[in-house]
This record gives structure tokens, C-alpha cells and sequence, in this order.
């Protein structure tokens, strides 16, 4: 197969795997896997990870979404935790970091796209999460309660008030109070359904006038 070829095959996919390519080449996986690491060597794919790549921008016609990418660089996974928050607008920061949890090891990648971070969850709580469309493209991302959750969990130590009060939590209103009890009671952890009747108890306090924690 030659880059020409190649070119005319792939340029539509914003990144691909290794299988994708035997796929749709023909070529058996030492074959590829030969051809993508010269022409990676050569300056005309970009590495995303260890067998997934993307054309070099001068070839490529797709744009790459990086929340897409997310998904697609170690599954089964979401996007969730931090970066989720600042999506849906619940911190006011935009976060830069990817950052999404898996039912697998935990796991971290740089690329010229950012920086992919995956924490992992146990099977039973790996869930609560919807397609959404972000830049056109489809993307799984944790639902809001679920986001919160993911972060707690993640986190070590209490959720106190005071300690909700330093993330600058912002449109409470988007959080659904039921499913949010409802989903942390799933990880049956006293600290998480802790976490959540605080939460639970400053949005009341929030929606009757803002107070000083």
C-alpha cells in the first residue's frame, strides 16, 4: 500500500487504529503496523497512542474532536469528573485536562491533542452517562449528578460544606436532587451519600438566596 493510497482511504477519519486500517486495506497487521511506524517516523501521521494515529494536518480532511478521541483512546470509558463539570457549566472553569473514568486500570496519555487521563470505577458504578453532540460529533459524557459523584469518589477526604464552597459550584439547578441520591446510594459508600445530602442541603439554601459558607 502506498501513502497515496492510504491517503485516499483514511483522509475522511479524523484518527484510526490499527485494525481500522487492516480493515479497510486488506494488509495484514505486520504489513500495517510496519507501514504506520515509518510514515509516523516519516513526519506524516501523528501518534495519539500506542497504535492509534491520526493524518499529519496537511493530509487530513476530517478535524479531530478531542472529546471524541477521549472515547476512543482507551474503552470502555466517559469523559466525567472535572472536565464534565466545566462543560455543563457547574464550575466555571474550562477544564484543559481530558478527563474520563473506566472500569479498567487507570491510565494516562499525552498527545499533540492534550492530555487523556482515565481513573478508574468498579463495573457495578460505571454508569450514568448519554450521548451528547459536541463539534458535530457524538460524545459519551457522565450526566451531571453522576459527574459530581465521579469526582467524590475520586477524591479523597469528606465533602464538607466548606469544601463544596471552594470548587465555586454554579447552575445547581441543572442537578436533578433525587437521581444524584439516587445514584450515589449504587456505590453503597457512607461518604458518598454524605456528600450528596450536603450538596443536596446548599442547593435548598442556594435556591432560597445566596449565603456566605
Amino acid at each position: 500500500m502506498t501513502f497515496d493510497s492510504f491517503i485516499k482511504i483514511l483522509s475522511g477519519q479524523p484518527f484510526f487504529d490499527l485494525a481500522m486500517v487492516m480493515q479497510l486495506s486488506g494488509e495484514n497487521r505486520a504489513q500495517v503496523r510496519t507501514q504506520l511506524y515509518r510514515w509516523a517516523r516519516a513526519g506524516k501521521l501523528a501518534p495519539l497512542r500506542r497504535g492509534m494515529y491520526a493524518l499529519a494536518d496537511r493530509y487530513r480532511k476530517a478535524p479531530i474532536n478531542p472529546a471524541e478521541l477521549a472515547n476512543y483512546i482507551y474503552r470502555p470509558s466517559y469523559l466525567s469528573g472535572l472536565w464534565a463539570l466545566g462543560f455543563c457549566g457547574l464550575i466555571p472553569e474550562k477544564v484543559v485536562t481530558f478527563t474520563s473514568v473506566t472500569p479498567r486500570a487507570p491510565r494516562r496519555f499525552e498527545n499533540p491533542l492534550g492530555l487523556f487521563e482515565y481513573r478508574h470505577l468498579k463495573q457495578s458504578a460505571f454508569f450514568g452517562y448519554r450521548v451528547v453532540t459536541i463539534l458535530d460529533r457524538k460524545v459519551l459524557l457522565a450526566e451531571p449528578e453522576k459527574a459530581l459523584l465521579d469526582l467524590w469518589h475520586l477524591s479523597k477526604g469528606r465533602w464538607t460544606e466548606e469544601r463544596m464552597g471552594e470548587m465555586r459550584f454554579q447552575n445547581q439547578d441543572i442537578v436533578d436532587q433525587a437521581r444524584l441520591v439516587q445514584y450515589a446510594a449504587v456505590f453503597d459508600s457512607p461518604r458518598l451519600q454524605g456528600a450528596a445530602q450536603v450538596w443536596s442541603e446548599l442547593a435548598q439554601v442556594d435556591r432560597r438566596g445566596t449565603v456566605e459558607l
